[in-house]
């Protein structure tokens, strides 16, 4: 492990860096994998490929696009039969899916369980092209 804002080699367990004086992850002038130099607001380190981006920063944008894990479950699992937390995480098209499909039949209610299900578990992906 390397420090992220000059390059040195640090320990696992080092808090701050002893050259610099930096905590640990702060900085954006080295990779923290091999070292060497990277370029400012790069995504990744061409010498060794890593991802240069924070974990909160991944999963913050990946994941329920930014929405917040509980409040997606809550809602998921009451409004969900109508789509609103698909509206919610930009997922237009598969929100008025569901609308349609609780009113003819009322199996949105069965998608929204399962959307529930993988929110709880970390899986659920946001897909706005996707219908169900």
């Amino acid at each position: 492990m390397y420090c992220k804002n000059c390059g040195v080699e640090m320990n696992e367990n080092q808090a701050i860096c002893l050259k610099c004086g930096v905590q640990k992850d702060t900085g954006n002038s080295y990779c923290p994998n091999c070292g060497k130099p990277v370029a400012d607001k790069a995504a990744v380190c061409l010498n060794c490929g890593v991802s240069l981006e924070s974990g909160d920063k991944k999963k913050k944008g990946n994941y329920l696009n930014g929405q917040d894990k509980v409040t997606m479950a809550i809602i998921t699992f009451f409004l969900g039969g109508f789509g609103v937390h698909n509206f919610m995480m930009g997922e237009t098209k598969k929100g008025i899916m569901k609308i349609v499909g609780i009113f003819l039949c009322g199996i949105s209610g069965i998608f929204a369980l399962i959307d529930f299900v993988k929110i709880l578990m970390g899986t659920y992906v946001v897909d706005p092209n996707k219908l169900i």
